[in-house]
């Protein structure tokens, strides 16, 4: 029997695998940071022992002082053995350690703590994009592991048209914010798609698809290659620091945002919900009827969305200014929303199966493209 995270997004340290009923295990810490959550494994095994199915059972002894322990009740891990389909496996959590178990029927299988998305799906991804005569794939710089930040421009310009800036996973840990991206791009560029054709007639969408590559690549919950929480950033960034903010926030400067959403995951709260910019200097009651306006479109168009649980609002002049939403809500004065989703299921919408899936997420993703079709003639 082995354990091992040497691939990209890998993250476990093995303790002890003598014993397949008592396997112990810890997450790593993101590189220079205190936060960690995100584990993402390959179980190597003999399914059968002595002629009977063998059942493994995983202790991750360290999940007590993860970064948000919360996340852990009533969650359950992701496991595949194509790494295409995931479903969940019987996980419990007693305060202290993460027990993940499981019988195998195949010689191999990975753990998760969501679908992964891998950075070479998101080449594919950004690659597959530009083939498209509306989309051009734009490397802003480097990352301070030397990878692309990349960013999609979808939509020719023209005077008159808005700038929608999407961006996701500032956070690498949380997954389903680029599965939710790869399907908001691939209904984008379905040309026979009635709302991507109107859409594109009065927008220019600017996606990045993945703000923390070096993070995701590493196996981090939240922070980049030097242990920084991108999404902490956005008043002061830095390229010795936080390229990948300063390099997005540039470009943002030099188009303008109408529109911003910013995708993450939430590890406690099993709904999907956004977060606006109530406590930020700027607001006003334009931008709080925009606000209200859209989350009542999104609760119209899918049931996987709510407004009725969330994070609280932010008092008046109160808001973080460093977070994403905060500082473009408020510098540009537009529309801009957190996305939350997830890591466990929409308790509204239970699948027993899968929880909040990949799927599901990328599905959510293609559902908000009709929001942001229906407020595309309000924002300016």
């Amino acid at each position: 029997m082995q354990i091992t995270d040497k691939f990209d997004s890998g993250n476990i340290r093995v303790i002890d695998t003598s014993d397949a009923a008592n396997i112990q295990l810890e997450i790593k810490h993101d590189h220079q940071s205190e936060f960690f959550q995100w584990f993402h494994f390959k179980l190597q095994t003999d399914p059968i022992n002595r002629g009977e199915a063998q059942e493994h059972v995983m202790h991750i002894t360290n999940a007590g002082k993860s970064a948000y322990v919360k996340g852990w009740l009533d969650y359950q891990a992701v496991a595949s053995y194509d790494r295409e389909h995931w479903f969940r496996v019987p996980t419990q959590f007693d305060g202290e350690k993460l027990t993940i178990s499981l019988t195998p029927i195949y010689d191999s299988v990975y753990f998760a703590y969501f679908a992964p998305y891998s950075y070479e799906r998101h080449q594919d991804l950004l690659h597959n994009a530009q083939m498209h005569p509306d989309c051009q794939l734009q490397v802003l710089g480097q990352t301070l592991d030397g990878r692309d930040m990349s960013l999609l421009k979808i939509g020719a310009e023209a005077e008159g048209k808005r700038s929608v800036w999407i961006t996701a996973r500032q956070h690498p840990g949380e997954t389903m914010a680029e599965w939710f991206v790869d399907g908001l791009v691939g209904r984008l560029l379905d040309e026979d798609d009635g709302v991507a054709r109107a859409l594109l007639n009065k927008v220019v969408f600017y996606i990045v698809p993945n703000m923390n590559p070096d993070g995701g690549v590493r196996g981090h919950l939240r922070t980049n290659a030097v242990g920084v929480n991108l999404n902490r950033e956005w008043l002061e960034p830095s390229m010795a620091r936080s390229p990948e903010v300063f390099l997005v926030r540039e470009k943002m400067l030099a188009t303008g945002v109408d529109m911003f959403l910013d995708v993450h995951g939430d590890e406690a709260l099993p709904v999907n919900f956004v977060a606006g910019c109530e406590g930020v200097v700027a607001y006003d009651a334009r931008h709080k009827a925009l606000e209200d306006k859209f989350k009542k479109i999104m609760i119209a168009i899918t049931p996987e969305f709510q407004d009725d649980r969330g994070y609280g609002k932010g008092a008046p002049g109160k808001a973080n200014p460093t977070v994403a939403t905060h500082w473009v809500g408020n510098h540009f004065r537009c529309l801009a929303y957190t996305i939350e989703m997830p890591f466990k299921d929409n308790d509204l919408l239970p699948d027993y199966s899968v929880g909040w899936s990949d799927e599901r997420s990328s599905l959510l993703g293609r559902d908000f493209l009709t929001g942001v079709y229906h407020m595309i003639d309000d924002l300016r």
